[in-house]
């Protein structure tokens, strides 16, 4: 099984590391930049994403973490991990920086704070039954560009999607006891396509 490298610097990187064990995978806490060295994939956790943004930038990993997943290298981010991904990110603060591997325009904190979280049943591309996805103070994706695909819709927004290398949500996956979403990470690392075969 592939050897997973989580983003330990802050947020919910436990219930992550937690589900991907659960499929077998080596899990391994990613807080300095050598710890990248030769993970087969990276999750990027749900967190406060300003926050994650500055402990990237002094921990050193930014550089080193951007540099690989445009290389190529699979990554999974969830709520504040799709914001380090984004492209472009609307209501962030003027020192917060992306990894700007994923063709996405996101809000922070676009369903609200944290009195407004909520769950909902969506239907994603890949699983075979309705994903139970967990939205809180969640960012919401407000343009897709060219090459990336829509995994899920709720309420008429995206809030999966997927591009070569990279899958992203606004939700919190890990939050659950349902890990078919890390699965269809596992699967993409395995055969390079996020959408093959119903889980």
């Amino acid at each position: 099984m592939p050897t997973i490298g989580v983003l330990a610097l802050q947020g919910a990187f436990n219930a992550h590391a937690q589900a991907l064990r659960q499929l077998n995978a080596d899990v391994r806490e990613i807080r300095l930049p050598q710890d990248l060295d030769g993970v087969d994939g990276v999750v990027l956790p749900g967190g406060e994403s300003t926050t994650m943004s500055q402990l990237l930038l002094s921990s050193g990993v930014f550089d080193v973490l951007t540099q690989r997943i445009a290389d190529g290298l699979p990554a999974l981010g969830t709520c504040a991990g799709l914001i380090l991904l984004a492209k472009q990110v609307l209501d962030a603060r003027p020192d917060q920086v992306s990894c700007s591997v994923l063709n996405v325009t996101v809000r922070r904190n676009g369903y609200g704070r944290q009195i407004d979280s909520f769950e909902a049943d969506i239907a994603i591309t890949g699983l075979e039954t309705p994903f139970t996805a967990v939205f809180i103070r969640a960012p919401i994706i407000e343009e897709v560009g060219n090459g990336v695909e829509i995994l899920a819709m709720h309420d008429g927004a995206p809030v999966a999607v997927a591009s070569q290398n990279v899958l992203a949500a606004s939700f919190h996956p890990e939050l659950t006891s349902d890990v078919r979403f890390h699965e269809l990470f596992l699967h993409m690392i395995s055969s390079g396509s996020t959408a093959r075969g119903a889980r």
